[in-house]
């Protein structure tokens, strides 16, 4: 056989393993803002910052070579929430995600410097996080831990004021009333799972990803569950396009994802709902030690989002616009605000 068929054939036979190292053997880093902004209001949710990087496939959380040595002595003490009580079959991903970011809460009044009983508090959410994430084709399991601290030392107010400065607006007048520094902890588990993925021609997809989870802390608890729809050109082989939060890093590309081929493009639209439970929330119910600002918190909230996604090469870069109902009594309505999303796979 001649020697350049021969190259060929073994070319050929190193694609398959090719296309999984070109999927598990990447960083992926994620940049989530958030700001009612979008809609010209600074009330309630008024702000979101979040950057996170997801790392490359790695054998096992606690004995990878690749890992740290502190780290793999961090994550022995975590073992028991390693995020796969249930067994995912063949095929299995694992990988780990580091986060920083930031929350800012204020209410409606901007002038107001005294405290308003019928609204909410003035707070801020500053906060590392680092979590597990094991995953196949159809599945998810994500655990993630938040560290930070509420209150003046999350910078929220100069953060706001800043971002203010610069785009000449009036700043709000009643920070002295934010909450208290408190330490902040938040424990989060997420499952997710493809429901439908149905092909409407080679490179027109629909599917339905669902999600059910939780979260436990002084910051936030809560019980939560949802769904996204997706429809378009060349639909990315992920976990869907969500909103800044807990658990929702889900743009790391697996295998045959169109963003992992050359000069590959691709776009969608999504929908989701998320609902949730809660039966704790530190931007409501203040501090937690302490006397504080609050208010009469609702037990169930909801989420819903619309927005498009579109995918090049690395990339993928979203915005949707995601509307809250109201969380608590006195809030005169519903609340809504634009996310943006920029997600990079190296």
């Amino acid at each position: 056989m001649p020697t350049r068929k021969l190259l060929g054939i073994s070319a050929l036979m190193l694609i398959p393993g090719l296309a999984q190292a070109q999927a598990e053997d990447h960083w992926t880093t994620n940049l989530y803002f958030e700001n009612d902004l979008f809609r010209e209001t600074d009330q309630q949710y008024t702000n979101g910052v979040r950057l996170s990087w997801v790392s490359p496939a790695i054998d096992n959380f606690i004995d990878d070579p690749n890992l740290p040595d502190w780290m793999r002595g961090a994550n022995r003490w975590l073992s028991p929430l390693d995020p796969e009580p249930v067994k995912l079959g063949e095929d299995v991903s694992r990988r780990m995600i580091f986060t920083l970011g930031q929350q800012i809460y204020t209410p409606k009044d901007r002038d107001r410097t005294t405290l308003d009983p019928d609204d909410r508090p003035y707070a801020g959410w500053l906060y590392a996080g680092f979590g597990f994430h094991t995953q196949t084709r159809d599945r998810m399991n994500s655990f993630e831990a938040n560290l930070g601290v509420v209150g003046p030392a999350s910078l929220a107010q100069e953060a706001q004021d800043f971002i203010h400065d610069l785009r000449d607006f009036e700043k709000f007048k009643g920070w002295d009333n934010q909450l208290e520094n408190e330490p902040g902890i938040q424990l989060i588990y997420e499952h997710k799972y493809r429901w439908i993925r149905h092909a409407i021609t080679p490179d027109w997809e629909q599917e339905v990803i669902l999600h059910a989870g939780g979260s436990l802390g002084n910051v936030a608890t809560y019980l939560n569950g949802g769904f996204e729809y997706r429809l378009g050109y060349h639909l990315p082989h992920d976990f869907g396009t969500s909103a800044l939060r807990p658990g929702g890093d889900n743009s790391v590309p697996r295998q045959g994802d169109p963003r992992l081929k050359i000069q590959q493009w691709g776009i969608h639209a999504f929908a989701s709902v998320d609902a949730r439970y809660m039966a704790h929330d530190i931007f409501l119910d203040g501090n937690t030690w302490r006397d504080s600002h609050s208010v009469e918190r609702k037990p169930w909230v909801a989420d819903a989002a619309f927005g498009v996604a579109a995918t090049y090469e690395r990339w993928k870069l979203s915005y949707s616009r995601v509307y809250r109902t109201r969380q608590f009594e006195k809030q005169p309505g519903s609340h809504n605000f634009g996310s943006l999303a920029l997600s990079y796979t190296f």
